[in-house]
């Protein structure tokens, strides 16, 4: 009576043991490189490289620069208003007319799922974002009107810290001596009543994950000081030519490492179009948590798992818009 049930036990165990495993003889790395390969030639045949592309890159980046030339001397008018009057309206407005009108030249569209908090004029807010790319200043620059957190090294970049300054950028360093001077610029910044986006991994990732949130500049926000609102915001970028990303080749948006920002751009602006998703998560009171180290840790927990979700398709339509041009900026405006 024990022999048949003990043969019938090892007949179950081998046939779950074949779908566990592949049949003996078979190499499945080799079955796995060829699915990846067939995978990587399907998503290369909606790639537009050759004369066409870089025509198109030219042609783009030609149209960047024109705008960008064009764009300072009005946005330096604006911030000069604004020292005088301390009304920072118009070049709030500006600066995201800005970078929404270089997301179309590059032909980056951007998919806004949730809300962003009410800010200025009105109680500041500190945006906690992932960052993989320097194209993640131009996607939340279009949706949010509200000033940068930004590393040292921007502040002596030709051109672009010229654009950095009008936009009011905070300018951080990573040495700990001078962790306390730069809380207290980001602390004076926000009683002042201006919107910040953060960037607390302190450096670009590769677009596959989200690094570990650096707490020391959550200091900055002083829980017994003025009314801030932290708010953290995942951004992925999910779409190239009409296509999903894989984790394996979002490396094409992805800006880390000692890539060059040349070469990166010229890839951006080669190809027809891309889209990058953008969820606003639900806000987090300071008040209500009992240090830096814990408000870190609830914003990079938000940040990753959003982020995640939104490499896997999650929340698609009925809850997506795409970010509409923005109003004109208005010199009445506080």
């Amino acid at each position: 009576m024990i022999e048949p049930a003990t043969h019938g036990t090892a007949r179950r165990s081998r046939r779950r043991t074949h779908f566990l495993r592949p049949p003996a003889g078979e190499d499945w790395r080799a079955r796995l490189a060829e699915a990846e390969r067939a995978a990587e030639e399907e998503f290369r045949s909606v790639r537009v490289r050759g004369p066409g592309g870089w025509t198109r890159a030219v042609l783009r980046l030609s149209a960047l620069l024109l705008w960008v030339l064009a764009a300072i001397p009005v946005q330096a008018l604006f911030v000069g208003f604004g020292r005088l009057t301390g009304r920072w309206g118009a070049a709030r407005k500006f600066g995201r007319l800005y970078h929404w009108l270089n997301c179309v030249i590059l032909g980056i569209s951007v998919r806004v799922v949730g809300e962003p908090l009410p800010h200025p004029p009105g109680r500041p807010v500190v945006f906690v974002s992932n960052h993989s790319s320097w194209l993640d200043v131009l996607v939340l620059g279009s949706v949010l009107e509200a000033a940068f957190v930004a590393k040292a090294e921007v502040g002596t970049w030709p051109l672009v810290r010229t654009i950095a300054r009008l936009g009011r950028t905070v300018f951080v360093s990573r040495r700990r001596s001078a962790t306390g001077r730069e809380a207290n610029e980001i602390a004076a910044r926000l009683a002042q009543g201006a919107s910040l986006i953060l960037f607390p991994e302190g450096t670009t990732s590769d677009g596959a994950r989200v690094l570990p949130f650096r707490s020391a500049l959550f200091g900055a926000i002083d829980p017994n000081g003025p009314a801030v609102a932290v708010q953290p915001v995942s951004v992925v970028y999910d779409r190239l030519n009409g296509l999903p990303l894989s984790r394996k080749l979002r490396f094409h948006f992805a800006w880390y490492g000692d890539m060059d920002i040349g070469s990166h751009a010229v890839g951006i602006a080669a190809e027809p179009n891309g889209r990058a998703s953008v969820l606003f998560h639900p806000p987090i009171d300071p008040r209500a948590v009992a240090s830096r180290k814990a408000l870190s840790d609830l914003t990079f927990a938000a940040v990753e798992a959003g982020a995640a979700r939104l490499r896997t398709g999650g929340d698609e339509p009925p809850s997506s818009t795409l970010n509409a041009p923005p109003d004109g900026p208005d010199m009445r405006d506080a």
